[in-house]
């Protein structure tokens, strides 16, 4: 069968172009923000709240309550907290993400532990399976890229400003706090989406890597999440031939290729660098 006829490819990549949204805009703040370790540990607090969603489907027979509903609700405490110690208790940072972060992933393995028959599903989010993806997962991403996208517009100058210079934009009238809160809370959304794509232990891969990559070219924003997309959905693409080539992981190879690209690339960029920069 070849590559685009398998229908499980195909939801696969409709998947990955709609995620490639979120990964390259969302992306580019946590990139221009610096805030890539407080992503890491959204990231990895979800799986506390997907176990526990779990243990209450099989235990109680809850069939309603889906994984991702806890996916969502942990992430969003997560950077809710996280942006509120960053605000008020700087100092203690670190140690908060740190805390956060292992925390998550205790209590997840605790309820995985815990939870009667087989957890192929909490594994699929913890490692990634894309070829899971089913339609009602693409008009979930669907909709969730749309709302991302309409904030980001609605709030792009005043995003832009607390990036750049937090202090002046208070200075401005800009409600700073607020906004960081909302960007954390987008950021968190976004973990979720891509989660489903790459799972949880890989999704700073594509949330960092195709944003950094685009910011070795252009210094503006704007045309920085349109570049960091297009190299989110190229390497989803090439990711996914490989693996399907080599019958690996798919999820694994998409993160490989990712980081490839980069290594590949930065080189090149600050040999450019140097030759701008040399005398004539």
């Amino acid at each position: 069968m070849l590559f685009f006829d398998n229908i499980f490819i195909q939801m696969a990549l409709w998947a990955c172009l709609l995620a490639s949204f979120a990964s390259g805009v969302i992306g580019s703040f946590v990139v221009i923000k610096r805030i890539s370790f407080i992503a890491g540990s959204i990231a990895h607090s979800v799986l506390g709240g997907m176990g526990l969603c779990l243990w209450l489907q099989r235990s109680y027979g809850l069939s309603w309550l889906d994984p991702i509903y806890g996916a969502f609700a942990t992430a969003i405490a997560s950077a809710l907290l996280l942006g509120w110690i960053h605000l008020h208790y700087k100092q203690r940072e670190d140690a908060v993400i740190a805390a956060i972060w292992s925390t998550g992933m205790a209590i997840g393995m605790i309820f995985l532990s815990i939870t009667p028959g087989t957890n192929v599903e909490l594994l699929n989010y913890l490692f990634g399976n894309i070829l899971w993806i089913q339609t009602a997962d693409l008009i979930r991403l669907a909709v969730l890229n749309v709302i991302i996208l309409g904030i980001v517009a609605f709030y792009y100058r005043k995003f832009l400003a607390i990036c750049f210079d937090e202090e002046q934009a208070l200075l401005q009238g800009v409600p700073a706090k607020g906004l960081y809160l909302l960007l954390l809370s987008l950021v968190a959304v976004s973990i979720v989406l891509l989660m489903q794509i790459i799972g949880t232990i890989l999704v700073i891969a594509l949330l960092t890597i195709p944003a950094t990559l685009a910011s070795l070219f252009t210094s503006r924003l704007i045309i920085m999440m349109g570049a960091a997309t297009g190299f989110c959905a190229l390497f989803s693409l090439v990711g996914m031939g490989i693996a399907h080539t080599l019958n690996w992981p798919p999820s694994a190879t998409i993160a490989l290729v990712a980081a490839a690209s980069y290594l590949l690339l930065l080189p090149q960029k600050k040999k450019k660098n140097f030759l701008r920069k040399a005398p004539n």
